[in-house]
């Protein structure tokens, strides 16, 4: 092997090296796996209808019912393979935030539940919950100082 002497020599060396990526595969295992735990999802929500549950205590059932799925599948290792070989796919639903919570837990029990469980649990989703619920406060501020109606001035 010849000396890198240029960055067009590390670019070719790297692009050498670097394993071509099966985007077509990829995306057609990220397609069926979230479509997937979407149908699973419908078919509770079915379940829970037809045994007469109303229709927003029915969607509270499904949400709840597949983060605790995701959250055990998570603990037992089955999630994060399920992970690597659907990608997006199974990252995307809300299964995606339940192990993005559990994942970290687990990883650093050993420093113990308060500085290894309690502090690191939120380290992935954390800033998107923040991120969540700041953005909500704001756009629902904005909509009441925009909406006088709502306002009432004493």
């Amino acid at each position: 092997m010849k000396p890198i002497q240029s960055k067009e020599d590390y670019q070719s060396y790297v692009d050498e090296k670097t394993p071509n990526s099966p985007i077509l595969k990829n995306c057609f295992n990220a397609f069926w796996v979230g479509g997937l735990i979407c149908a699973i999802g419908q078919i509770i929500f079915g379940l829970c209808r037809l045994r007469g549950i109303d229709e927003t205590n029915s969607y509270t059932i499904v949400s709840m019912t597949l983060v605790f799925a995701s959250a055990f599948l998570t603990g037992l290792n089955v999630f994060n393979k399920v992970g690597k070989f659907a990608g997006a796919g199974s990252l995307i639903p809300i299964t995606g935030f339940a192990n993005s919570i559990v994942s970290p837990a687990m990883e650093y029990k050993s420093e113990g539940y308060v500085m290894g469980v309690g502090a690191k649990m939120f380290t992935v989703a954390g800033p998107v919950l923040v991120y969540g619920i700041s953005t909500s406060i704001v756009v629902g501020l904005i909509y009441i100082l925009l909406n006088t109606q709502s306002l009432v001035l004493i």
